[in-house]
């Protein structure tokens, strides 16, 4: 990764919760965000992001849900991101989540948006309204 990243170490202590599996989810997620059909993903898959969110990591589902929503709010598309984990290392559910910004609030505000959408979706959450924290988002740029 290149430039400015911001990094967040994320904790999964729920072992049910560190991964995302089944249409249902993918789906959830697709038509909350439809723009992750466009992400590519360089986790080594043969098949498309849209297949790789119906079985992935819950920390790598934040990576891309991050990078879509800081696009709704403004930065390029060309911003990338990496999750990686080292159980060995951190301890089981301990991932490492990277991501390019061109601005660190709106990197931090689609971090935590991103949170409380995988909190939805796998029932931990209420429902986010995306178009009003985008909004929200948008207006840090000034």
């Amino acid at each position: 990764m290149e430039g400015k990243s911001i990094h967040a170490v994320v904790r999964i202590q729920d072992r049910d919760h560190r991964r995302l599996v089944g249409d249902e989810i993918a789906g959830r997620l697709l038509a909350m965000l439809p723009g992750l059909e466009r992400h590519s993903c360089e986790s080594g898959s043969a098949h498309g992001i849209v297949a790789e969110l119906t079985d992935t990591e819950t920390a790598h589902a934040l990576e891309h849900l991050t990078l879509e929503i800081m696009a709704l709010a403004g930065s390029p598309r060309s911003l990338r991101g990496l999750t990686e984990w080292d159980f060995a290392r951190d301890g089981k559910g301990v991932f490492r989540v990277s991501v390019d910004y061109d601005r660190d609030d709106v990197a931090v505000g689609a971090i935590r948006v991103a949170r409380d959408v995988l909190e939805w979706v796998m029932g931990q959450g209420a429902s986010v309204d995306i178009e009003t924290a985008v909004t929200r988002l948008w207006a840090l740029r000034g």
